[in-house]
């Protein structure tokens, strides 16, 4: 039985379960695959906000010099140490915030950045919160979610959804019960200098919603 539905662009509805939390208690690369295709919400008063995961990067502490939990836990890094199932949500550059979904045991410091979605409900407040407008181009639509800093400005997350609990009323994520055939990609993560061997990007094939083809 689905726990929520929503509505598509395109008039489609999708019945949707939410996903429990052992679904994060695993192997973080291994998470970070499974996050594609998987739907991410937030509710603001009567709005469901809601996005396609289709792009993710994953983050090690235990031998990742690129993750932030490499050098060991910090009051800025304590939630990634945290058993998986949290939001961990950082401010990068001094511009704009990035969200990552915990995984694994408490103490491992292991964590998937959300880089890109695919828009499916909340567009007009995604573009309003994006662009101060409601209305928007296919091409700027396209662009609505697809890079870290974008989903944390579109779905209005910042340091006070840091370390929210992926299970509650307000923000959580969710799979399809109708299930979906994509073919995942696998590459290097991008704008990072240590550790950048490692091919720990994830992301659906041909989907147009990807931060980088």
């Amino acid at each position: 039985m689905a726990d929520l539905k929503i509505t598509t662009p395109n008039g489609e509805i999708i019945g949707l379960q939410k996903l429990p939390l052992d679904f994060y208690d695993r192997e973080v690369t291994e998470v970070a695959k499974e996050l594609l295709g998987k739907f991410f919400l937030k509710k603001t008063g009567d709005e469901i906000l809601a996005g396609k995961i289709v792009e993710t990067e994953a983050y090690d502490g235990r031998n990742d010099e690129a993750a932030h939990s490499y050098r060991g836990k910090t009051p800025r890094n304590e939630v990634m140490f945290r058993k998986g199932g949290h939001l961990y949500v950082y401010f990068i550059y001094g511009v704009y915030f990035c969200c990552n979904i915990v995984t694994g045991k408490e103490g491992e410091g292991t964590a998937v950045l959300l880089r890109a979605m695919e828009p499916v409900a909340g567009i007009e407040t995604f573009a309003k919160n994006r662009f101060g407008k409601r209305e928007l181009p296919e091409k700027e639509i396209k662009n609505l979610l697809n890079g870290p800093g974008k989903i944390c400005q579109a779905f209005g997350i910042n340091r006070e959804e840091n370390g929210s609990v992926l299970f509650g009323e307000e923000i959580f994520l969710a799979e399809n019960l109708d299930k979906e055939d994509f073919q995942i990609e696998q590459s290097p993560r991008i704008g990072i200098k240590k550790s950048a061997d490692l091919p720990w990007r994830f992301f659906i094939k041909d989907s147009e919603f990807v931060s980088k083809k």
